[in-house]
C-alpha cells in the first residue's frame, strides 16, 4: 500500500509500481507520449537512408519496421500497465537488484546523448537567426528552460505541454510541405532518390535493421505505459505504443523527410543541421518556431527519462537519493558540457555499442513476458545477480557486438542476431534453471 507521504517522496514512482488511483487517462498519457513523434531525427535518418538504399528500400524497411515495432510494444505495453513497474523495477526481475543497474545507466545515458543531438539542433536554429547570440550560449539557453519542463511528472505536466503543443507540430509539417511546393515546385525526384549505380537489392533490410538501433523506444515506451489504466490497455496496445503511432513516425514523417531532402537545395551533405538551417531559409521566423515545437517535445522525453533513470541508478546502487530537481540539475549539465566537447562521432559510436545492449534486453523481457505473463509483477531484493539473465544479456551483446565490428553485411545482422540469441538464450537459461529446482524438491 502506498500512502500519500511516499507518494510525496517518489512521484515518479521509480521505487513502487504506479498504484491504480494515479494512473492516466487515455487523452492524457497520449498526449505525454505522442512527444516522440516529433523530432527532426525521424525526419533526416529517412532521407539518409534513401540517399543510401534508395526511396523505395528506405519505405519498406520503415513500413517493416512500424510493424515490428507495434507488436513488440504492444506485448510490452499490456505488461508493463498490469504490473505498473518502471524499466529498473523490471529489471530487477531480470537481472537481480544489482545487475538492473547496468539497465538504468544505459538508458540514462542514451536519453542524455539523444537529448546532446536534439537540443543542438535547437540551439543550431536559434543561433543561425540570432546571429549575436554564440553557439555556446544558444547551447546554454536550450539547457536551462529544457530541464524546468521535466521537473514535473508525466501524469502532471508532460501531458499538458505536449497535448499543447502537438497541433503546432503537425502545422509545421504541413506548411513544410506546403512552401517547399510553392517554392521549388513539386516533383517525383523523391521517388527517385538512389546511391550511384542504383539501389542495392537488399537494401530495404539494411533500413530495417538500421530501425532496430533505435530499440531504445521499447524502454521508452515502458516507463509511459506503465501509467495507463487496466480498462485500457487494449486502446494503449493497438493505438496509442501501437502501429498507428509507428506509421506516423516512422512512415509519414519519414515521406516528409525524404521529400524534403530531394525538394529543398542543401549545402552538404544531409543532416539534421543541413535541414534545419534550409527549412530556416524557406520559412524564416515559422521555421524557427516549427524546429522549437518539433525538438522540445522530443526533448521532455529525453530530459525526463534520463533524469528519473539517473535517480533510479545512484539510488539503488550507491544509496544515493537526491531529488529530482537535482538530478535534473546533473542531467542538464552533463547534456551541456557533451555539447561543447562537440564529441558527436564518439557518441554515435557509444550509442552503437549501447544499442545491441538494448537489444538484448528488449529480446530477454519478451522472453520472460511470453513465459511468464502472469507471474513475478513484483522485483526480487533478495537476489543480487539473476545468472540466467545476466548470462543470455551478455552473451547474446557479445554476439551483436562482434557482428558489428565485422562490417559490411554481416554487421547488418548485429541488432537482429542479438534479439534472437538473447531471446532463445534466455528462455533456455530459465527452463534449466526451473528443471533444476524441480529436481530438487523432488529429490
Amino acid at each position: 500500500m502506498i500512502n500519500q507521504a511516499q507518494r510525496h517522496d517518489d512521484p515518479d514512482f521509480t521505487r513502487s509500481a504506479v498504484p491504480a488511483d494515479a494512473r492516466m487517462g487515455r487523452l492524457g498519457l497520449s498526449m505525454a507520449w505522442w512527444s516522440v513523434c516529433s523530432a527532426m531525427f525521424w525526419l533526416v535518418v529517412s532521407a539518409t537512408l534513401a540517399l543510401n538504399y534508395g526511396t523505395v528500400n528506405t519505405l519498406i524497411g520503415l513500413a517493416l519496421s512500424a510493424l515490428c515495432y507495434s507488436v513488440i510494444n504492444g506485448i510490452i505495453t499490456r505488461y508493463a500497465i498490469r504490473s505498473g513497474l518502471s524499466v529498473g523495477l523490471f529489471s530487477r526481475i531480470l537481472f537481480g537488484n544489482s545487475g538492473a543497474s547496468l539497465a538504468t545507466l544505459i538508458f540514462f545515458a542514451t536519453a542524455i546523448y539523444y537529448a546532446v543531438f536534439e537540443g543542438s539542433v535547437i540551439a543550431v536554429a536559434i543561433q543561425h537567426m540570432f546571429p549575436a547570440l554564440s553557439i555556446e550560449h544558444a547551447y546554454l539557453l536550450v539547457v536551462v528552460y529544457s530541464v524546468p519542463l521535466v521537473l514535473g511528472s508525466v501524469q502532471r505536466w508532460l501531458d499538458k505541454l505536449n497535448g499543447v503543443l502537438l497541433p503546432f507540430y503537425l502545422s509545421g509539417l504541413a506548411a513544410a510541405v506546403i512552401l517547399t511546393i510553392t517554392e521549388y515546385g513539386y516533383s517525383d525526384a523523391w521517388l527517385l532518390l538512389a546511391p550511384a549505380g542504383g539501389a542495392p537489392a537488399d537494401g530495404w533490410w539494411h533500413c530495417f535493421s538500421y530501425f532496430m538501433g533505435v530499440w531504445i523506444l521499447m524502454m521508452y515506451t515502458w516507463d509511459y505505459a506503465r501509467f495507463g489504466k487496466n480498462e485500457d490497455s487494449d486502446y494503449h496496445a493497438r493505438f496509442n505504443f501501437g502501429l498507428p503511432f509507428y506509421l506516423f513516425t516512422f512512415l509519414l514523417n519519414g515521406v516528409v523527410g525524404i521529400f524534403l531532402a530531394a525538394s529543398i537545395p542543401t549545402t552538404g551533405g544531409v543532416s539534421e543541421v543541413s535541414v534545419v538551417l534550409a527549412l530556416l531559409k524557406l520559412m524564416g521566423w515559422v521555421g524557427l518556431a516549427f524546429v522549437w515545437v518539433s525538438q522540445t517535445r522530443i526533448n521532455t522525453a529525453n530530459f525526463y527519462l534520463a533524469t528519473v533513470n539517473m535517480q533510479t541508478f545512484f539510488d539503488k546502487s550507491c544509496g544515493l537519493r537526491l531529488p529530482k530537481a537535482a538530478w535534473g540539475v546533473v542531467v542538464g549539465a552533463i547534456v551541456y558540457l557533451l555539447m561543447l566537447g562537440n564529441v558527436f562521432s564518439v557518441i554515435l559510436q557509444a550509442l552503437a555499442y549501447q544499442g545491441i545492449f538494448v537489444v538484448a534486453w528488449v529480446g530477454i523481457a519478451l522472453a520472460h513476458i511470453l513465459s511468464q505473463p502472469a507471474a513475478n509483477l513484483a522485483p526480487d531484493d533478495n537476489k543480487a545477480v539473476r545468472r540466467e539473465g545476466i548470462s543470455a544479456w551478455f552473451v547474446a551483446a557479445g554476439c551483436g557486438i562482434a557482428l558489428l565490428e565485422s562490417g559490411g553485411l554481416l554487421a547488418s545482422f548485429s541488432a537482429p542476431a542479438t534479439a534472437l540469441v538473447s531471446f532463445g538464450l534466455y528462455r533456455y537459461l530459465q527452463q534449466l534453471s526451473q528443471s533444476r529446482l524441480a529436481a530438487a524438491q523432488g529429490g
